[in-house]
Protein backbone atom coordinates (compact mmCIF):
# COMPACT_ATOMS: atom_id res chain seq x y z
CA UNK A 1 0.00 0.00 0.00
CA UNK A 2 0.87 3.60 -0.41
CA UNK A 3 0.41 7.01 0.77
CA UNK A 4 0.07 9.61 -1.97
CA UNK A 5 2.50 12.18 -0.16
CA UNK A 6 5.34 10.06 -0.95
CA UNK A 7 4.73 9.97 -4.13
CA UNK A 8 7.22 9.53 -7.24
CA UNK A 9 4.41 9.29 -9.69
CA UNK A 10 1.64 11.71 -9.19
CA UNK A 11 -1.86 10.75 -8.53
CA UNK A 12 -3.29 11.25 -12.09
CA UNK A 13 -0.25 9.03 -13.20
CA UNK A 14 -0.74 6.55 -10.61
CA UNK A 15 -4.67 6.07 -11.50
CA UNK A 16 -4.27 6.52 -15.35
CA UNK A 17 -1.88 3.79 -15.03
CA UNK A 18 -3.21 0.09 -16.40
CA UNK A 19 -3.26 -1.61 -13.55
CA UNK A 20 -6.98 -0.62 -11.70
CA UNK A 21 -6.23 1.58 -8.81
CA UNK A 22 -8.42 1.72 -5.47
CA UNK A 23 -7.98 4.65 -3.94
CA UNK A 24 -8.72 5.12 -0.03
CA UNK A 25 -9.98 8.47 1.07
CA UNK A 26 -9.08 8.51 5.11
CA UNK A 27 -8.47 10.59 7.73
CA UNK A 28 -5.92 9.96 10.99
CA UNK A 29 -9.14 11.16 13.24
CA UNK A 30 -11.31 9.24 11.62
CA UNK A 31 -12.47 6.28 13.84
CA UNK A 32 -14.14 3.67 10.87
CA UNK A 33 -11.18 4.65 9.09
CA UNK A 34 -9.04 2.93 11.29
CA UNK A 35 -11.00 -0.45 10.71
CA UNK A 36 -10.05 -0.25 7.25
CA UNK A 37 -6.21 -0.45 7.43
CA UNK A 38 -6.21 -4.51 8.06
CA UNK A 39 -9.17 -4.55 5.46
CA UNK A 40 -6.68 -3.25 3.23
CA UNK A 41 -3.71 -4.90 3.74
CA UNK A 42 -5.23 -8.36 3.70
CA UNK A 43 -6.68 -7.51 0.36
CA UNK A 44 -3.04 -6.03 -0.67
CA UNK A 45 -2.09 -9.76 0.24
CA UNK A 46 -5.22 -11.37 -1.48
CA UNK A 47 -4.22 -9.30 -4.43
CA UNK A 48 -0.83 -8.65 -5.04
CA UNK A 49 0.30 -6.81 -8.14
CA UNK A 50 -2.90 -7.27 -9.55
CA UNK A 51 -4.51 -4.01 -8.12
CA UNK A 52 -2.80 -0.90 -6.66
CA UNK A 53 -3.83 0.17 -3.15
CA UNK A 54 -3.18 4.23 -2.21
CA UNK A 55 -4.56 5.56 0.55
CA UNK A 56 -5.34 9.33 0.73
CA UNK A 57 -5.46 11.33 3.42
CA UNK A 58 -8.40 13.94 3.03
CA UNK A 59 -6.54 16.79 5.28
CA UNK A 60 -2.84 16.55 3.72
CA UNK A 61 -4.83 16.23 0.49
CA UNK A 62 -7.66 19.16 0.27
CA UNK A 63 -7.68 19.20 -3.62
CA UNK A 64 -7.64 16.21 -4.56
CA UNK A 65 -10.40 15.14 -1.82
CA UNK A 66 -12.54 18.57 -3.04
CA UNK A 67 -11.81 16.98 -7.08
CA UNK A 68 -13.60 13.95 -5.98
CA UNK A 69 -16.57 15.48 -4.02
CA UNK A 70 -15.33 13.45 -0.87
CA UNK A 71 -18.04 14.13 1.66
CA UNK A 72 -17.41 11.37 4.61
CA UNK A 73 -14.83 9.32 5.06
CA UNK A 74 -13.78 6.36 4.64
CA UNK A 75 -14.28 6.89 0.88
CA UNK A 76 -13.14 4.17 -1.29
CA UNK A 77 -13.15 4.78 -5.25
CA UNK A 78 -11.72 1.86 -7.52
CA UNK A 79 -10.02 3.53 -10.80
CA UNK A 80 -10.00 1.93 -14.01
CA UNK A 81 -7.72 3.53 -16.56
CA UNK A 82 -8.02 7.00 -14.90
CA UNK A 83 -12.44 6.36 -14.59
CA UNK A 84 -14.03 5.62 -11.54
CA UNK A 85 -15.86 2.79 -12.15
CA UNK A 86 -17.04 2.32 -8.53
CA UNK A 87 -17.60 4.10 -5.18
CA UNK A 88 -18.86 3.65 -2.01
CA UNK A 89 -18.41 4.85 1.81
CA UNK A 90 -17.77 3.22 4.90
CA UNK A 91 -16.22 0.35 5.96
CA UNK A 92 -16.18 -2.78 3.99
CA UNK A 93 -14.64 -6.27 4.92
CA UNK A 94 -12.26 -8.13 2.44
CA UNK A 95 -14.35 -10.29 1.14
CA UNK A 96 -16.69 -7.95 0.01
CA UNK A 97 -13.84 -5.72 -1.84
CA UNK A 98 -12.67 -8.81 -3.41
CA UNK A 99 -16.10 -9.58 -4.97
CA UNK A 100 -16.71 -5.58 -5.99
CA UNK A 101 -12.57 -5.71 -7.71
CA UNK A 102 -13.17 -8.83 -9.49
CA UNK A 103 -16.82 -7.57 -10.79
CA UNK A 104 -15.00 -4.06 -12.45
CA UNK A 105 -11.42 -5.74 -12.93
CA UNK A 106 -12.04 -8.93 -14.51
CA UNK A 107 -12.40 -8.91 -18.25
CA UNK A 108 -13.16 -5.50 -18.85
Amino acid sequence: MQEANHKKESFGQIINGDTPVLVDFFAEWCGPCKMMKPVLEELHKKTGDSIRILKIDIDKSPAVASAFQIQSVPTLILFRKGKPVWRQSGVLQTPVLEKIIEQYTINQ
